[in-house]
This record gives C-alpha cells, structure tokens and sequence, in this order.
C-alpha cells in the first residue's frame, strides 16, 4: 500500500513538473506566419577543384599527375526570408567565405627526375546565392526542410591579373554554379537554431590562361566545388 502511494505521488509529481509541461509549449507560435525574417549565419567549409585535363597534358610527360583535394575554410553572412507560401521561402544569403583549395604536383624535369609539391589557392568569396527552401510541417517545435538554389561568387583573392613570376596558376574571380541542401529548424523560445549542410557546385572554367604558365596548358577546364555546414541564427 505504501509503494502505491509513493507511486502516485511520483505521477502526480512528473505530471505537475513545470520541465515536463514546458516540452509542450510551441515556441515562437507566431513564426509561420510572418512575411519576412532575418538572421545570421556562420559554418565551416571544405572547398576543392575539379579538373578537366588538356590535350596537353596527355601528349606531355612534364606533369605526371594533378590531384586536387580539399581544404578548410570558414563563412560568415546574414540571412533574408521571404515567405512565399506555407511549405516554400525565398531566402538569400550574402555572406563571405574564406576557403582554400590545394593542389598535388608530380612534375618531371628534363632529366627525368621527379618532384612533389603540394600547393595550396586561397579565396575570398563574396557568396550571393539565391534560394528556394522547401519546408515541412511544423512538429511542434521541430521542423525539416531542403534548399536548392543558384549562386553567383566573387573572389576579391583571385589572381587573374597578377603579374607575378611566382604564380604556379591564375584563377579568374567570377563564378556561377547551383546548390543543394538540408536543414533542420529547432524552435526556441526567442530564436530558430538551424543547422544545415549544403553542396555549392561552381559551373563556370575559373582556370586564367596564361601560356607562361605550364601547370594552365595542361589543364582545361577548372571548377570548384565546396561543402559548407552551417548554423543559422534565425528571429
């Protein structure tokens, strides 16, 4: 009979727990409803080349092998919403994107000697993508949602006009591509914590041709492709 009662009093406890009732509560009910929003973002990135390789580089033994790989970086931006209907935004992302990109190099002299060397490319991007955001119902304080999306990049770093001697390629600065993502959305009290991993595929060749440069003959075609999680601080 004790035990009994311990029982319900343990149940007449967990019921009336301010913890247990607060995990009901709809936070920000509001939300949904607004027309537009801001917030901020920040995330790490890893950017990487893609390459395409010249004739060149087929006819010519001085390059044995040209591997790209990927290096990290970071982001930085703000955030505008735009509710377009209950399940679709509109949402652009200015923000700026310090990445590195490195390059393997295989290179065989006149002497049939070969030497390794890795090189590395940092970028400044001013990253302007536009999006279209798929959301899914709200459950409770919970939600999913998928990004898709084209973007236009800048890299105030880009070497295109250099006239060093040094430069081992030139990068040209304007870049376009497309992005794909996911998302999730926990609802807070006062703010939205969003974490999100997205695909930002460059479509343009970023590769400067410079005939002064061996490493620019024996490629043809240069794009990039980066990685970037990101958690966005919405209100």
């Amino acid at each position: 009979m004790r035990l009994k009662h311990i029982l319900v009093i343990v149940l007449a406890l967990l019921a009336t727990n301010p913890v247990a009732a607060q995990r009901k509560v709809l936070n920000m009910p509001e939300h949904d409803s607004k027309a537009y929003y801001f917030g901020i973002t920040f995330g790490y990135n890893s950017s990487s080349y893609r390459i395409k390789y010249s004739q060149s580089f087929i006819d010519q033994d001085s390059f044995k092998t040209i591997q790209p790989s990927s290096g990290p970086g970071f982001n930085l931006g703000l955030m505008g919403n735009l509710r377009l209907s209950n399940f679709v935004d509109l949402r652009f992302v200015p923000s700026l994107a310090f990445a590195e990109k490195r390059v393997g190099l295989n290179v065989r002299d006149a002497a049939g000697n070969d030497s390794i060397s890795n090189r590395t490319v940092e970028s400044i991007y001013m990253h302007m993508p536009l999006q279209l955001k798929f959301k899914s119902d709200r459950i409770k304080n919970f939600r999913f949602y998928a990004i898709t999306g084209v973007k236009f990049d800048y890299d105030m770093a880009a070497n295109a006009r250099s006239r060093r001697r040094d430069e081992f390629i030139k990068v040209s600065a304007a870049d376009f591509g497309y992005e794909l993502g996911v998302g999730f959305e926990f609802y807070n009290p006062n703010f939205i914590f969003s974490p999100e991993i997205k695909l930002s595929q460059g479509l343009g060749n970023q590769l400067f041709k410079d005939p002064n440069i061996p490493l620019s003959n024996a490629i043809d075609v240069l794009s990039t492709r980066m990685i970037v999680i990101s958690i966005h601080l919405e209100g």
